[in-house]
C-alpha cells in the first residue's frame, strides 16, 4: 500500500526555482530540551477537547480537574502504549475486485466502496502537498498530535472564530481506519464508537496516532490516508477519485486537480464538484492559497490553476459496479459470481464470500473468450432480436471440450433486475443455467436427448446398422425396463413420426438418427433399461434445471426432462473430447490484493465413455449434420469442417434446440419462451412468419454461423474412426437414375440397402424409370439404411393458356385433366383442388389455373427447399421430437 518516496517540505519561492523540488528528506527530530511526552500531549488534548466542546464556558474550573484526572490515569499506568501493537495491526482498506476475461480484458468490477489502492509513488507530488497543506501543515514536524495546532485552534475557538479542529492527518487516518474496520466486519457499534463526539474517542485517536508514528513512517501514514479517505459521495481513495473526476491516474494530477480533490475530504457531499461546482471551486481556491502560502507552488502555478473553471477540469467517468455493466457478458458474469459464492472453500459462509468479493480487492480471471462471446451475442440476436415482438428468446452456451471451460454464454435479453415498458424482457435470470447459478428450471430438450439412448444402444453391443421399426406406436407398461424405479413404468402410445420423411417399416439406427425418427428411438429405448439411458446423461453431467436427477420415465426418450443449454453443451462436449467429461468451469484463478492465490473451483475431468462408443455416436451425429436430403441438421453444416450434432423440438414447437460440436468446440442453443411451454407455431419471429419452428431451423442456422466465426483460423480436425462392430461404415449410394425401377431395386439391394419405392413425379426420364433416389446418388450412407426410389411419371404436360379459375371455372383443360401436372404454387393453381379436376394430394390438375390447395402444413420441400428440388412428399404436421 505504501510507496518509497518521502514527503517534500515547502518551497521557498524566493530562493527556489519553481520547476524544482528539494530532495526528499526526513523531518528533523525535536530538540531534546523541547521534547513533549505522550502523557503531556494527551493532557493538552483533553484540555482542548473539553474547552472547545463547551464553547463560551469559562475554563478555569474545568481544565484543572481534567488535567488532574488525566494525570491520575497516566501515573496509574506507566505502560500507556504497551498494547498498541495489536491495535495498530491496521487492515487493508476495502478495495474493488475485478473480473477479467481470458485475455485479461475487464468484464466487471465489484465494490462496497469504490477504491483502488496505490502506492505513494503512484500519487503525484502536487496531490501529496495539497493534502498536507489543507489538512495538516505541520504533518512533517509533529509526532502524531500537534500541540501547536491545538493551541492555535484553541485560541481561535475561544475568540469566537470559525470552529477549527486540531486533528492531525495521522489522527484522521486512525479514525478512518477504525470506521473502515467496522464496515468490513459489519460491526455497527465499532463504527459508532469511531465517529461519536466524545472525549474518549479523541483520546483513543490521539493514543493510537502517537503509537502509530512511533512505528510507521510519515510516508506510510500519508499513503494510508490517501487510500482510505473519502473523496466524494461514493468515491474512496485518491486513485479512484482521480479516475472518477478526471479520467486519469493519480500520478498525473496537477496542482489545480490536486487542490480540488484535497478540498473534498472535509465534506464529501458539500464540496462535490459534480453536484456543487461553485462551492467546490471556492474550496479549491482556498487549498491553492494554502499551497502557495506554504511554499508548495509558485504564484504563477497558483494563478494558472485558479483561472481554470471547474467545468473545464472535469472529465467524469462513473465506475461500473456489478454484472449490470458487463454488457453482453452480463449473464456469464452472474454465473461467475454465483460460482464463487457457492464455493464452500472460498469462505466460511455466503456472507463472508460476499465481503471478499466486494471488499477484498480480488483479481478474478475467467475462461470467457471475448471474440467467441461477441460472435455468440451477434448471431443469436441476429436470429432473434432482443425484445422481439414474438416474445421468443434464444440462449447459447459454448464449451471447450476436454477442459470444461465456458468460452461464451449469451441470450437475447438485456440484463436487468426488472422489466420495464421500454425493455419488457429485461431479466436477471440466466436462461443458460439452472437455479444454483442464477438461472431457472430448464427446458424440455426434445430429440437432442435421443443421443443418450444411442449411447446405450452401442454400449449394449448393438450396431448402427441394426434395423428397427419405424411404425410401432404402442408400448405397454409391462414392456419397459426401469430397474432403478419400476414405478415409473407406464403405457406410451401417443408418439408419432414426422410425416413426409421417407421411411420404410424398418430402418437402420443410423438412418433413424439422421432423420430423427421418434418411433424408432422409442422402440430402441423399449429394448434397453431407461435407468441406463438416463445414467449416461448423468455421467455426462446432465441434471434438471433445479439440480435434481433426471427422471427415467418412458417419455424421457424424447426429451421431457427440463435441462439447460450449458448442461447440454457440456454433455455433448464429452463426445467431442473422446468420452472425457469435465465439469464446466468459468474461473481459472483468483488472487487477492497482495497477489496471493485463493483456491477456486477446479474442473474435474474423468473418462465416462469408451472411445469406440464415442466414435460410433460421433459417426451417427455427423450424418445428422450432413447435406443428405432430410438430414435434420443440414442447416448446421460447416463447409470444409467435420461437425456433429442433434436437433430437438419439444411438443407443440414450444422449445427448439440444436446442440453440436467439433473436436475443438461445442455449443448448445435453445429457443423458446422463457415463461414456459408456449407454442411457437404460427409465430412471426424477426419479421418472418413461421408455421412451425424446428431445431433444424433457427437454432441450427444460428449454431452454424457462430461456429464458423468461433473457429475461424482454427485448422479442421477429424473425429475418430468408428469401429466395425458399431456399423458406422459408409458407402456411396449407386447411381441408378434413368434405369427401370425393378433393375434399380436389384442394384441397391445388392449394395446392402433397404429399398422402398415412392410416388412417381414428372421428370425427363420415361415413365417407369428412376427419376431420383433419396439419399441421392453418390451420398454416403450406411449399409442397411433405407434408400427410396422416386419413379418418373414422364415429362410434365404444360397447362394450356386458357385455363380458368379452378374452383370457379374448373374447365382449364376441358374439365380439368387429373393427369395434368401443373407446377405452380397453391395461389397460382399449382395445387388444384378436387373440384377443378386436379389431384388433391399433388394438386397438379391442369385445369386448376388458380385452384387452391387444401389447408395443410407445408411439405418437407417447403421446409427444406434446397434439400430436394424434385422429390415431392405428402404434407405433414410437426409432432414432438423432431
Amino acid at each position: 500500500m505504501l510507496g518509497a518516496t518521502s514527503g517534500r517540505p515547502p518551497l521557498d519561492p524566493a530562493t527556489t526555482d519553481a520547476a524544482t523540488y528539494p530532495e526528499p528528506m526526513s523531518p528533523a527530530p525535536s530538540p531534546s530540551g523541547r521534547a513533549v511526552k505522550p502523557q503531556q500531549l494527551l493532557i493538552m488534548l483533553l484540555t482542548f477537547v473539553l474547552v472547545s466542546g463547551l464553547g463560551g464556558v469559562v475554563a478555569a474550573g474545568i481544565v484543572m480537574p481534567a488535567a488532574g484526572a488525566v494525570g491520575a490515569v497516566t501515573t496509574a499506568s506507566t505502560q500507556l502504549f504497551d498494547d498498541l501493537p495489536s491495535e495498530l495491526a491496521i487492515p487493508e482498506p476495502s478495495e474493488q475486485s475485478v473480473i477479467l476475461a481470458a485475455d485479461g480484458s475487464p468484464i466487471a468490477t465489484f465494490f462496497a466502496e469504490n477504491r483502488i489502492v496505490v502506492g505513494l509513488d503512484k500519487v503525484s507530488q502536487p496531490m501529496q502537498h495539497a493534502v498536507v497543506a489543507v489538512e495538516d501543515r505541520r504533518f512533517y514536524q509533529h509526532r502524531g498530535i500537534d500541540p501547536e495546532g491545538m493551541l492555535r485552534a484553541f485560541a481561535n475557538n475561544l475568540a469566537g472564530g470559525q470552529l477549527e479542529g486540531a486533528s492531525t492527518l495521522t489522527q484522521q487516518y486512525v479514525k478512518n481506519v477504525l470506521i473502515e474496520a467496522g464496515r468490513v466486519s459489519g460491526d455497527k457499534e465499532a463504527i459508532a464508537q469511531a465517529t461519536e463526539t466524545s472525549v474518549g474517542r479523541k483520546l483513543r485517536e490521539a493514543r493510537l496516532a502517537i503509537g502509530l508514528e512511533q512505528k510507521v513512517s510519515k510516508d506510510k501514514i500519508l499513503e494510508g490516508y490517501l487510500n482510505i479517505a473519502q473523496f466524494g459521495p461514493s468515491v474512496y481513495g485518491v486513485e479512484s477519485a482521480s479516475q472518477h473526476y478526471f479520467s486519469k491516474p493519480a500520478a498525473e494530477l496537477g496542482p489545480g486537480e490536486s487542490a480540488l480533490l484535497a478540498g473534498i475530504t472535509q465534506s464529501p457531499a458539500k464540496w462535490d464538484p459534480v453536484r456543487n461546482p461553485e462551492k467546490a471551486q471556492e474550496r479549491r481556491d482556498v487549498v491553492l492559497g494554502l499551497m502557495l502560502d506554504q511554499g508548495y507552488i509558485t504564484q504563477a502555478e497558483h494563478d494558472e490553476a485558479v483561472a481554470v473553471p471547474i467545468a473545464d477540469m472535469l472529465h467524469v467517468k462513473n465506475a461500473p459496479n456489478g454484472c449490470g455493466s458487463a454488457g453482453n457478458a452480463a449473464y456469464f458474469c452472474e454465473y461467475v459470481v454465483n460460482d464463487l459464492l457457492n464455493n464452500e472453500g472460498w469462505g466460511k459462509d455466503r456472507a463472508d464470500r460476499t465481503r471478499m468479493l466486494y471488499r477484498g480487492g480480488l483479481v478474478i480471471k475467467t475462461t470467457l473468450d471475448p471474440k467467441k462471446q461477441q460472435a455468440a451475442h451477434d448471431e443469436i440476436t441476429s436470429s432473434v432480436p432482443v425484445n422481439d415482438p414474438s416474445g421468443v428468446t434464444m440462449a447459447m452456451s459454448s464449451v471447450e471440450p476436454g477442459t470444461g471451460k465456458i468460452v461464451a454464454m449469451a441470450q437475447t435479453t438485456n440484463w436487468g433486475t426488472a422489466a420495464t415498458p421500454e425493455d419488457p424482457h429485461a431479466t436477471a435470470v440466466n436462461l443458460n443455467v439452472g437455479l444454483s447459478h442464477g438461472g431457472g428450471l430448464g427446458f424440455q430438450s426434445g430429440s437432442t436427448f435421443k443421443v443418450f439412448t444411442l449411447i446405450e444402444w452401442l454400449k449394449t453391443g448393438r450396431s448402427l446398422n441394426d434395423m428397427v421399426s419405424t411404425t410401432q406406436r404402442n408400448f405397454p407398461r409391462n414392456t419397459w425396463t426401469i430397474s432403478c424405479n419400476p414405478k415409473l413404468r407406464d403405457n406410451y402410445d401417443n408418439a408419432t413420426n414426422v410425416e413426409g420423411v421417407p421411411t420404410s417399416p424398418t430402418m437402420s439406427v443410423l438412418e433413424a438418427t439422421r432423420l430423427s425418427i421418434n418411433l424408432s428411438y422409442i422402440k430402441m429405448a423399449n429394448q434397453l433399461d431407461m435407468c441406463n439411458i438416463v445414467g449416461n446423461a448423468a455421467a455426462m453431467g446432465l441434471t434438471r434445471g433445479d439440480g435434481s436427477p433426471l427422471v427415467p420415465n418412458p417419455s424421457a426418450v424424447l426429451g421431457t426432462n427440463t435441462v439447460t443449454p450449458l448442461g447440454m453443451a457440456n454433455a455433448f462436449a464429452t463426445l467431442a473430447a473422446g468420452g472425457t467429461y469435465c465439469t464446466p468451469i468459468a474461473v481459472t484463478e483468483v488472487t487477492d490484493r497482495s497477489g496471493t492465490e485463493i483456491p477456486v473451483p477446479k474442473t474435474d475431468c474423468k473418462k465416462v465413455l469408451e472411445p469406440d462408443i464415442v466414435n460410433g455416436v460421433n459417426q451417427a451425429l455427423q450424418q445428422v449434420v450432413s447435406d443428405q436430403p432430410f438430414s435434420t441438421g443440414r442447416k448446421a453444416v460447416l463447409p470444409g469442417r467435420p461437425a456433429a450434432g442433434k436437433t430437438g423440438t419439444a411438443n407443440d414447437d414450444s422449445h427448439a434446440w440444436f446442440v453440436g460440436y467439433t473436436p475443438q468446440l461445442a455449443a448448445g442453443i435453445w429457443m423458446g419462451h422463457a415463461s414456459g411451454d408456449v407454442s411457437m407455431m404460427n409465430t412471426t419471429i424477426n419479421g418472418t412468419f413461421n408455421k412451425w419452428v424446428f431445431g433444424g431451423s433457427y437454432p441450427a442456422q444460428t449454431w452454424q454461423r457462430y461456429m464458423t466465426r468461433a473457429l475461424d483460423g482454427v485448422p479442421a480436425q477429424p473425429f475418430g474412426v468408428a469401429p466395425a462392430q458399431a456399423g458406422a461404415q459408409q458407402t456411396a449410394v449407386p447411381d441408378v437414375t434413368g434405369r427401370p425401377v425393378a433393375e434399380a431395386q436389384a442394384v441397391l439391394t445388392q449394395s446392402g440397402f433397404q429399398v422402398t419405392v415412392g410416388s412417381p413425379v414428372a421428370s425427363q426420364w420415361p415413365a417407369g424409370n428412376v427419376a431420383s433416389t433419396s439419399p441421392a446418388a453418390g451420398a454416403q450412407a450406411a449399409p442397411g439404411s433405407a434408400v427410396t426410389i422416386v419413379p418418373s411419371a414422364g415429362p410434365a404436360t404444360a397447362p394450356t393458356a386458357s385455363g380458368g379459375n379452378g374452383a370457379a371455372n374448373g374447365r382449364g383443360n376441358g374439365t380439368g385433366n387429373a393427369g395434368g401436372h401443373g407446377k405452380g404454387n397453391a395461389s397460382s393453381g399449382g395445387h388444384g383442388n378436387a373440384s377443378s379436376g386436379g389431384n388433391t394430394s399433388r394438386g397438379g390438375g391442369g385445369g386448376g389455373g388458380a385452384g387452391t390447395a387444401p389447408a395443410t402444413v407445408p411439405s418437407p420441400k417447403a421446409l427444406f427447399p434446397d434439400a430436394f428440388p424434385s422429390n415431392p412428399f405428402p404434407t405433414f404436421p410437426a409432432p414432438p421430437g423432431f
